[in-house]
């Protein structure tokens, strides 16, 4: 491993989206980039679909065998307030990037640029205001696959940073063994993880996976209102169910060791802060080191299919 910058100044944007909205919710992600830097910042982490809003709890109009056009009215207005990448809401967002200067990931809902699939994705930026990673999520789980297609390329994409590689795996894509492995093998130190999950087992995940890679787990979520969904949506019933805060957050990072950095944040939006001591990652790996002297690729190999696009 080459050497790491020391220190690597984090924050995680535990925000609520404008759902549907793609100029407010880059304009709120312009916002908190500079909020952010002006506190130190140098790497800003924002939550899985923050652009433009996880539709928690909508089905839009889908059953087996079955579909309603109220619902491929909304699906279209989702489809609306998705972005092509690159173009120019990656434009805007890369301006307020290249201004301060820090590493930026988002998860965005990304519109195909030729047909017309929605990719649940994430997004890097280098400090120059480049994009340095896309991602599109493999698999989208469960009824998601009524929304989002499978990724088709950019698997496993890194960025080089002065803390190593960072990668992302977006929510359930870090129950997939294989996937993680896929980073892990790229010398991943800084493991990012757009995600959507609130429950208890998930905290134990996280922590799994930190002592697993032996990396920092970034795990970025994000808090939705049921009042902030939009009053013309034609699901009302769907939306009458919801529960007041249906994504409450919980936004955390955890260490190589699977000790929490910063404890969780609940049912608030807040930027968290944290100073992550990067010599913890090549220190921890001194009796475990996944893809290094605790390998065994003789006997054990993975095969990644790598597509660029």
């Amino acid at each position: 491993m080459r050497d790491l910058k020391r220190y690597c100044n984090i924050a995680l944007v535990q925000a609520e989206p404008v759902m549907f909205d793609k100029g407010a919710c880059v304009k709120k992600v312009v916002e908190g980039i500079r909020e952010a830097a002006r506190n130190g910042a140098e790497l800003i982490v924002f939550p899985e679909l923050f652009i433009s809003g996880y539709p928690y709890g909508m089905t839009f109009g889908f059953t087996i065998g079955k579909r309603t056009e109220e619902g491929r009215k909304d699906w279209y207005r989702y489809y609306d307030s998705s972005m092509v990448v690159p173009g120019e809401e990656t434009e805007e967002i890369g301006r307020a990037v290249k201004e301060v200067g820090a590493y930026v990931s988002i998860g965005i809902s990304e519109r195909d640029a030729v047909t017309s699939t929605l990719y649940n994705s994430n997004i890097i930026f280098s400090p120059d205001g480049k994009l340095a990673a896309v991602h599109r999520k493999l698999k989208p789980t469960g009824t998601e696959r009524l929304v989002w297609g499978d990724g088709n390329r950019n698997y496993f994409p890194v960025a080089d940073t002065p803390w190593g590689p960072a990668g992302a795996l977006i929510c359930w894509e870090s129950y997939m063994p294989l996937a993680r492995v896929a980073l892990y093998e790229k010398g991943i130190t800084l493991y990012i993880a757009p995600n959507t999950n609130s429950h208890e087992g998930w905290h134990s995940t996280i922590k799994h996976i930190a002592m697993e890679g032996r990396c920092y787990f970034i795990n970025s979520n994000m808090i939705i209102t049921k009042k902030n969904y939009p009053k013309e949506l034609n699901c009302p019933e769907e939306l009458e169910k919801l529960p007041e805060i249906p994504m409450p957050g919980g936004s955390c990072v955890v260490d190589p060791y699977g000790n929490y950095v910063t404890e969780p944040v609940w049912n608030r939006e807040e930027i968290i802060y944290a100073r992550l001591d990067m010599e913890k990652v090549p220190a921890s790996r001194m009796e475990f080191d996944p893809c290094g002297h605790y390998a065994r690729p003789d006997v054990l190999e993975l095969k990644v299919h790598e597509t660029v696009g």
